[in-house]
């Protein structure tokens, strides 16, 4: 029955050989290192393969990482200590590998092509760094273990755990709103700074003579001003004056706001930015639905981005088909004629929209200067007519400021 279990191979095969089929036909006539570029990248000639590559990766990286963690039980250590070392040395070989595969092809992505200088400015970068730090600490360890002790390098094996912020758009997602809500949240830690310093001189002031061995100088105090604040309370140190509690009490209470802000704003922030994302794609499936249909491409297109803004394929298709809808009703609101739109309200409507977001966009893209002198020329348009131009106008400048762009009355 043992014997049975070998079928698992079997099921083995049957993902990855059709995957292998695909990735030769995709990459049929390309060159080797479009190949690996294609095996370790993101890319429309990965195909299932690619796909296969990175839950490898991300198998090995958790499975790395338990190990590590395992590791640190004495009791668990000292019955599989060979094991441990086996299974360090082929997580570090899959990923020395994918480094030097990744260091390879990187000139194949735009921004790195230059062979010598494309390649160090990839090394440089975080992603890169990351999984250097992976491999690192090994190989120093096996090469210098005689000169130096450096077992304490073991435990940045943990920065492995780094390596899966590549196959998740979250963090991508994640820096975009922090970059986004800077500023807000700079403002939000000076106020924590000024309060935890201000906390802590006071604590030392009302408690250092009680309590010479726990408010000793004011750093020290900065420890309990962070618990105190964060409404942790951990009560190793904690104020026995009657000024001291009461400044405890209402420290306590600011600091539930005060460290809630950062954490509200990255909640609001990164829900909207998941919205900006989605109607992106949207608009994307307009233009993809531009010649009626989507291509196999594009359809490798919409699955990489759902996946990154982690829709499912019901939701994608949802919106495949609002698209579909929203754009065969445009196309038939233009071609009604006046009297089949002076029938159909709805329609009427959307060819209104359409006809001021032309306008909006010659006052914006047009030479306005000139079109402006025009309309504004005695008895060439109507009063209602350049009032509409002047309103259209102004909300085209108003865009224009807030995006930072010269106006389109300097531009021409």
């Amino acid at each position: 029955m043992r014997a049975l279990r070998l079928r698992r191979l079997f099921e083995l095969l049957q993902v990855s050989v059709p995957a292998i089929r695909q990735f030769r036909a995709l990459n049929q006539g390309r060159t080797m290192r479009q190949k690996v570029h294609a095996l370790v990248w993101p890319s429309a000639y990965g195909g299932k393969l690619h796909e296969i590559v990175d839950r490898f990766i991300v198998a090995w990286v958790v499975i790395s990482v338990l190990a590590v963690i395992l590791e640190s039980v004495d009791s668990i250590q000292y019955v599989l200590h060979l094991e441990f070392i086996i299974l360090n040395t082929l997580a570090v070989a899959i990923f020395t590998v994918e480094y030097l595969m990744r260091m390879y092809s990187v000139v194949e992505e735009p921004g790195f092509r230059k062979p010598v200088l494309g390649r160090l400015r990839y090394a440089k970068s975080i992603s890169a760094l990351v999984d250097l730090l992976a491999i690192l600490p090994f190989f120093l360890e096996v090469f210098l273990h005689h000169l130096i002790d450096l077992r304490f390098l073991r435990v940045f094996r943990l920065m492995r755990l780094l390596k899966l912020t590549r196959y998740t758009g979250a963090t991508q997602t994640l820096r975009i709103v922090v970059k986004r809500e800077w500023p807000v949240l700079s403002a939000a830690a000076f106020v924590m700074l000024l309060l935890v310093v201000l906390t802590a001189s006071l604590g030392y002031l009302f408690e250092h003579e009680t309590q010479p061995d726990k408010f000793e100088n004011i750093p020290q105090s900065i420890y309990w001003a962070v618990v105190t604040l964060a409404s942790v309370g951990y009560g190793d140190i904690s104020p026995v004056t009657p000024a001291g509690r009461a400044m405890t009490v209402v420290l306590a209470l600011l600091g539930i706001g005060i460290f809630a802000i950062p954490a509200a704003v990255l909640s609001s922030a990164f829900s909207d930015q998941l919205r900006i994302e989605r109607e992106t794609l949207k608009n994307e499936l307009y233009d993809m639905l531009a010649d009626g249909r989507i291509s196999e491409e594009e359809r490798g297109v919409i699955d990489s981005e759902a996946k990154r803004l982690h829709l499912s394929r019901d939701e994608v298709d949802r919106l495949i088909e609002k698209a579909h809808h929203e754009r065969d009703a445009v196309s038939h609101h233009a071609v009604l004629s006046m009297p089949q739109l002076m029938t159909q309200p709805a329609a009427a409507v959307e060819r209104y929209r359409e006809l001021l977001s032309q306008i909006h966009q010659l006052a914006r893209l047009g030479d306005n200067p000139q079109m402006t002198a025009i309309v504004e020329t005695p008895g060439r348009t109507t009063d209602l007519e350049r009032q509409v131009w002047q309103l259209v106008n102004a909300q085209a400048a108003a865009e224009d400021r807030a995006a930072g762009t010269p106006p389109a009355s300097t531009s021409s």
